[in-house]
């Protein structure tokens, strides 16, 4: 017999982990709405020449492209950002500013299986159009944060790393580099925390060796995790392009401060994010056991609307993972116990009584209630018995001796009491039994 299983790197999901992960994106979405952010989706397959030189080299070596029956290059999406840009840039004049959009998707990409990692996952993700201040990065922060605080995580259990990329590229600058030494000394900079001095081989293989003094500055310079140290080290350097971004950093962090979420947020300029297309301030959630790969991460792209061939269009971004955050949620003990009961469970007698029962069992459904009960013919005791084992609060019961009196049984399942009530009146019955 032919035994077929499921590829590697992607997920099914049974009820139970349905439901549990269904939970996760319903306080999601109440954080999203609450912070005012509208809803959208997308097409799960795009053309692959949107994510070529928009992504990354990375992200473009891990696609699951093909060619379709048209002969057209596509691509699964790894991601949400270009679409998003791609969306907003087609209809930018139309649309109310600032632009707060979000969404809750799957994606794909063909890389290496770990934990918390596969090759089929769900993110949710959030973007801000049209605001090019820090306005906008305080109002995602927020909204991260309380994606995950709603959860009963505390600033004991992760922190947003905070960090700036074109705080990065000025201060490369005032110590001499050029733009295309300063773009690969960042892309060692974002792997050094996981391979250390190795991260700087891909710029000795194209610029030679790197000046030892250099260097010392740019690990002094990413090992700074406070905003004194970020203003003590850039004050001999001067220059007004870094002054004014260390006021930017000190309106931001005011703007958390004030917010009430300034305890969750770390300034940590380890962080640049791998992504080609990042502009400014980047940040990145992590477990603050530090047992788990990054929980969420995002940061402002300013260009990439522009680069899509779109009117240019400031935007920044986030996005959290659904793997990596319910290991999370299953480490603290956060993962709640899910119970999918019925409300009602309906105890039915025979099939005169059936043919009587049907019409009740629409009328609660359409009402909003969950209503189950038997598909075949049992006898009351198994019915009774299967009633008590779903959970229902609630078993209504039609015997023969009801249908003859135009009654039906309420049974309280809790309480284990019972009482009878007009049918015609059944459904008012049950309402202000549930508070409705």
């Amino acid at each position: 017999m032919a035994s077929f299983q499921t590829l590697p790197g992607f997920r099914e999901f049974y009820p139970d982990a349905f439901a549990q992960r269904a939970h996760i994106f319903r306080l999601w979405r109440q954080a999203a709405h609450a912070h005012g952010f509208a809803e959208y989706d997308a097409p799960v397959l795009e053309p692959l020449d949107l994510y070529r030189a928009k992504s990354g080299d990375e992200i473009e070596a891990q696609l699951f492209n093909f060619v379709d029956k048209g002969g057209r290059e596509v691509a699964l999406r790894p991601e949400m950002t270009p679409t998003v840009c791609r969306l907003v840039g087609e209809k930018a004049n139309a649309l109310k500013r600032p632009i707060k959009w979000f969404s809750i998707a799957e994606f794909y990409r063909y890389e290496r299986m770990q934990k918390g990692r596969g090759r089929c996952f769900t993110q949710f993700n959030a973007d801000i159009f049209a605001e090019p201040g820090i306005e906008a990065e305080t109002e995602l922060i927020s909204l991260l944060v309380q994606c995950m605080t709603g959860f009963g995580l505390s600033a004991e259990d992760f922190t947003v790393r905070l960090s700036d990329r074109n705080l990065w590229f000025f201060f490369l600058e005032a110590i001499g580099m050029d733009d295309a030494r300063a773009r690969v000394i960042l892309g060692a900079v974002d792997r050094y925390e996981k391979i250390g001095d190795d991260a700087f081989k891909d710029y000795v293989s194209q610029f030679g060796p790197l000046d030892p003094a250099v260097k010392s500055q740019v690990l002094a310079f990413q090992s700074i995790r406070s905003l004194q140290a970020l203003e003590q080290m850039l004050a001999p350097l001067g220059g007004e392009k870094l002054m004014a971004r260390v006021e930017e950093w000190r309106r931001l962090l005011a703007n958390l401060e004030a917010m009430g979420i300034g305890e969750f947020v770390s300034v940590d300029l380890g962080v640049v994010r791998g992504l080609a297309y990042y502009t400014g301030f980047v940040f990145e959630a992590f477990d603050r056991k530090g047992e788990l790969r990054a929980l969420a991460g995002g940061g402002r792209y300013d260009n990439l609307v522009g680069k899509l061939g779109y009117a240019e269009l400031p935007a920044v971004g986030f996005a959290i993972g659904d793997m990596t955050f319910a290991l999370l949620l299953e480490q603290r003990g956060l993962t709640p116990p899910l119970v999918q009961a019925p409300d009602v469970y309906v105890v039915i007698g025979g099939p005169k009584e059936r043919l009587s029962a049907l019409g009740d069992i629409r009328a609660l459904r359409a009402a909003g209630y969950r209503v189950d009960f038997s598909l075949r013919d049992l006898a009351f005791g198994k019915q009774f018995k299967a009633a008590a084992e779903s959970g229902a609060r609630l078993a209504l019961i039609y015997g023969s001796d009801e249908l003859a009196k135009g009654v039906v049984k309420i049974r309280n399942l809790t309480e284990r009491s019972e009482r009878e009530v007009a049918k015609a009146g059944l459904l008012e019955d049950v309402r202000s039994y549930f508070g409705g």
